[in-house]
């Protein structure tokens, strides 16, 4: 399943792609240009929503925080704020984080339940080139909602890691979950999921053999509680190294487990659990 839909969206970006230069992509954009003019823009729409045009007024539903300009392109916050709480009546199935000019535009697909409590995400992500960067939600309607922000970077998918190689591979997948104190069963609670990994791009040149780190980076992140789905996401390696996300879920009782299995682009499986305490 997993790797089905890893190869669905590899034939998205594969599309998006395939017919635009770098140039003819990006040619003269301006943070004042429309955002629906993007050639690359149009492309994944057509590949990801099979034509379906989602509605640029999603202040009631779906907020996108992000900096004008970028410190570092290699490590841009992003924050995707839902405007209501996940309930049975009007809850979010899903966001996809599009970066449009970007190697890899599908930068993440994320998907939740009512355990989400929100559909809240906070993360960093690598950008290539000046771009708009876009949050599409859906809702249990089949309705799609775009919050648009304008970013000024550039170099960030090819930009040198952190760390070297030895040190990146000594600590592959080791992770860390947070639990802030949480409130009454009912209520949404923040956690965060840390993982060490080099997310690479395979555009970053090893300056001394003059080759190309081939890619290797965390493409499925699944997180459960008691059992219960709270978070799936399908990332790409426009997705910062080093993957931090920090999301919402909705403890149950007086406590109980959670649990994040993370796969990544080789295959590899990592694993951790926390146990945690409800608030009486």
């Amino acid at each position: 399943m997993i790797r089905r839909l890893f190869m669905s969206r590899r034939r998205v970006l594969a599309l998006s792609g395939a017919s635009l230069t770098g140039t003819a992509a990006r040619a003269q954009l301006k943070s004042g240009d429309d955002p629906e003019a993007s050639p690359r823009w149009q492309q994944v729409r057509a590949g990801l929503f099979k034509g379906r045009t989602p509605n640029s007024n999603a202040g009631e539903v779906i907020a996108l925080e992000a900096p004008a300009r970028a410190e570092d392109a290699a490590i841009v916050p992003i924050v995707i704020r839902a405007r209501f709480e996940q309930r049975p009546e009007r809850y979010i199935k899903q966001v996809h984080l599009i970066i449009d000019n970007n190697p890899s535009p599908v930068a993440a697909i994320f998907t939740y339940t009512l355990d989400s409590g929100r559909a809240d995400i906070e993360t960093r992500v690598r950008i290539d080139e000046y771009t708009f960067v876009r949050a599409i939600a859906e809702t249990n309607d089949g309705r799609l909602y775009m919050a648009t922000r304008f970013v000024k970077a550039a170099g960030g998918c090819s930009a040198p890691p952190g760390k070297d190689a030895l040190a990146a591979r000594a600590t592959l997948g080791q992770m860390r979950l947070r639990v802030q104190e949480a409130g009454a069963p009912g209520t949404p609670v923040l956690a965060q999921l840390m993982i060490s990994h080099p997310n690479d791009s395979g555009l970053v040149m090893d300056q001394l053999s003059r080759q190309y780190t081939p890619p290797h980076f965390v493409r499925r992140i699944d997180v459960s509680v008691g059992g219960r789905q709270v978070l799936s996401a399908d990332l790409d390696f426009s997705i910062s190294e080093n993957p931090n996300l920090r999301f919402y879920f909705v403890p149950r009782d007086d406590g109980g487990t959670m649990e994040a299995v993370v796969v990544d682009s080789n295959e590899l499986r990592f694993q951790q659990t926390l146990a945690y305490r409800a608030s009486p």
